[in-house]
């Protein structure tokens, strides 16, 4: 069946699945219809025609079931970060969960249940203070939902594995509107689907996740003038590699925002910045950091603090155009940090625009099962990351993010972590679950959504709906 958004369905339709909500529906010309129509990467100018603001699950499957039957294509919002604009759709209908944001936490049973609608900043303020946290994403206002199905690449990933890897249920809303809960002993099949195969197989009301202590964090950022950047990431790239587990972080060149610890005359200006993370107190984080800290960084600020406080310090800030990717690498020779360090020239700036070397490995290359994210096995990540106001500058972004990929790919390993990239085609979809999880994604695609109603996402084609062959590009490094 083809779905599609600009379908004809009468006001009442709309009416009727209004009247039968807890929530709200929205259209075209309602108060509020054009801020629940906005999402982060401002590129994105889609116009449903109904978003349906979903208050409890019996919402969920009555706008599921409504758009099933009117044939008319389906988007999930939960944070609204989807860089590819999956969240929203042209003339079809938006389920937006974020008003089932509840977060309950089970501090004996070390165990958080998140509802779909939930960002970050909601599962952090709940755990926080109960000394217990798990892997999260990099900024407050990203949704849980997507971000865990997704495969969940945060901070505290060398220390306790992916936020896939903490996840213990999942509560669905199937295509055909049923609700089913799939763990370790219901329906195994789909619950391993769920650990990175993203949105594919219906609408994630809840999700249960394992929680850790975490008794201390301390969150470091070095600054340096960015002709120093080819020595600072050789130097940091040296550390990383025998670094403990609880150690992790980023290099980003970034324009300087105002800050009590950085000069004045760095202030709006491009630097080499070193993020440092610390699942343990400030002697362990300046320890580990001392080649670092004995280059004399020109900008230095290190804090023992609150996770939550943390994870809000580098949130991303809305209202800016965006373009991502991201490429994994087996190794980080010194040719390829020459070549992410003269790529910063090019960044559009100034500009919230960071271009980001992440370090894997730790719990992360640990897997603790044969789960559809075959990029943990990668040793870095490269992920360009641009932002810009002026649509005039669209062209030049674009180009600045594929050339980064360009030069990392006598490295690549060819995965790729899909929450981290826009719509790069069918051939980066299959490379981010590999192929023969793909196929495997595909059995379970097509029993529980055979006929791909949800696929705006990085979508898992059903098994009949598939090519003849569908492989990966090929694998480099």
């Amino acid at each position: 069946m083809t779905w599609s958004g600009g379908r004809t369905v009468s006001e009442k339709a709309w009416t009727d699945l209004g009247a039968r909500l807890s929530g709200e529906v929205l259209t075209p010309g309602d108060e509020g219809y054009e801020e629940a129509r906005t999402v982060f990467n401002t590129m994105i100018d889609l116009r449903p025609r109904a978003i349906a603001q979903c208050a409890t699950v019996e919402d969920v499957v009555h706008a599921v079931t409504r758009a099933r039957e009117e044939g008319v294509e389906v988007a999930v919002r939960g944070g609204g970060h989807s860089v590819a604009g999956m969240s929203l759709t042209e003339g079809g209908l938006v389920v937006d969960l974020r008003r089932m944001n509840e977060v309950t936490v089970d501090r004996d049973g070390r165990e958080v249940r998140v509802r779909g609608g939930a960002l970050m900043g909601d599962l952090d303020a709940a755990t926080s203070p109960h000394g217990l946290v798990t892997t999260g994403g990099r900024v407050s206002t990203t949704g849980v939902g997507g971000f865990t199905l997704g495969g969940g690449s945060g901070w505290l990933e060398r220390r306790f594995g992916l936020a896939c890897d903490n996840l213990l249920s999942v509560d669905l809303v199937t295509a055909a509107g049923d609700r089913v809960r799939s763990s370790s002993s219901e329906d195994p099949e789909l619950f391993w689907a769920l650990h990175g195969g993203g949105g594919n197989f219906g609408v994630a009301t809840e999700l249960s996740l394992r929680l850790h202590p975490l008794p201390e964090f301390t969150l470091g950022v070095l600054m340096f003038r960015p002709d120093r950047g080819p020595g600072v990431v050789r130097t940091w790239r040296d550390l990383m590699a025998t670094a403990p587990d609880e150690i992790g972080g980023a290099v980003i060149y970034l324009v300087a925002d105002p800050e009590p610890f950085v000069p004045e005359d760095m202030v709006g200006t491009l630097v080499c910045g070193v993020v440092l993370t610390c699942a343990g107190g400030e002697a362990l984080l300046r320890d580990v950091a001392a080649p670092l800290l004995g280059m004399r960084p020109d900008a230095e600020m290190i804090a023992e603090m609150p996770y939550q406080a943390a994870q809000k310090a580098l949130d991303d800030p809305p209202g800016y155009r965006n373009y991502w990717s991201v490429e994994h690498l087996a190794t980080l020779p010194d040719e390829a940090v020459e070549l992410f360090c003269d790529r910063a020239e090019d960044m559009v700036v100034p500009s919230p625009t960071g271009h980001i070397l992440f370090p894997l490995s730790g719990a992360v290359s640990r897997a603790p099962g044969d789960h559809p994210v075959p990029w943990r096995s990668a040793r870095w990540a490269v992920h360009p990351l641009a932002m810009w106001e002026d649509p005039d500058d669209d062209a030049r972004a674009r180009r600045w993010v594929r050339d980064v990929r360009s030069d990392m790919l006598p490295w690549s390993t060819g995965d790729v972590y899909l929450n981290f990239v826009a719509d790069e085609g069918r051939d980066r979809v299959v490379a981010g679950f590999g192929e023969e999880n793909y196929r495997r994604l595909s059995a379970v695609k097509t029993r529980v959504d055979p006929e791909n109603l949800f696929h705006r996402n990085h979508n898992v084609l059903p098994a009949r709906a598939m090519p003849a062959a569908t492989a990966p590009p090929p694998r480099r490094g």
